[in-house]
């Protein structure tokens, strides 16, 4: 568990250093972690790591995108009422998808961190064309903020044959998300969350950072 986190750290410091994208395979995932609590396989957050390890080297706000079928509740809790990161995530709607508590629209963060939490709930069944609207949402609103770093979750049982989740991307819309994620132009941290017993996941990862690299 702890080595996930250290990879994650790792992946920041190599960005933070001069590095364009690097990514992180890190096992167990992390973005159900806060503070005090766990879930969903998550025990440490390690999105949260890489974001706090570039803080910690000089960046002034940090872009942290969530593209995990499930609602990264713990990434939430941790920046929720901070300005410095802005947490944005497209995800299974909560009212009939885990965590069930946390990820819906109205919650927009607190305090110095109101108007830093994104929640981008989608319907079962969500395919390329609704996924893709939401994401160009979230991506303004990085350019809105003046983000200088970009950390994803990169969630990848949004895929349409994962067994456990109910949305629909195909392979190629991996790489299109690796060539958006690539336009955002602000040097990236990839770090892997969620993706099960599908056995397209390698081919999925890789159409990501194909995509990012060729954008």
């Amino acid at each position: 568990v702890k080595a996930a986190a250290d990879a994650a750290a790792s992946a920041a410091e190599l960005v933070a250093s001069g590095e364009r994208c690097v990514f992180s395979a890190t096992r167990p995932p992390g973005h159900h972690a806060g503070a005090d609590f766990m879930g969903g396989y998550c025990f440490l957050n390690n999105a949260a790591v890489a974001a706090e390890a570039l803080l910690l080297r000089g960046s002034r706000r940090v872009a942290l995108l969530d593209v995990d079928y499930h609602h990264g509740n713990g990434t939430q809790s941790l920046f929720y009422g901070r300005a410095d990161v802005l947490f944005a995530s497209l995800h299974a709607d909560p009212r009939f998808e885990y965590p069930f508590y946390l990820g819906h629209a109205g919650e927009t963060g607190e305090g110095d961190g109101e108007g830093f939490n994104l929640n981008l709930p989608l319907p079962a069944g969500t395919r390329g064309a609704e996924w893709f609207a939401a994401l160009e949402t979230a991506c303004a609103r990085f350019a809105e903020a003046g983000a200088d770093t970009l950390v994803v979750s990169l969630g990848l049982d949004t895929y349409a044959g994962d067994p456990l989740t109910k949305f629909a991307l195909e392979p190629e819309d991996f790489r299109r998300l690796g060539a958006r994620l690539s336009r955002i132009g602000l040097p990236t941290v990839l770090v892997l969350e969620g993706g099960y017993a599908a056995s397209e996941l390698g081919t999925n990862a890789t159409n990501v950072l194909d995509g990012f690299e060729n954008a």
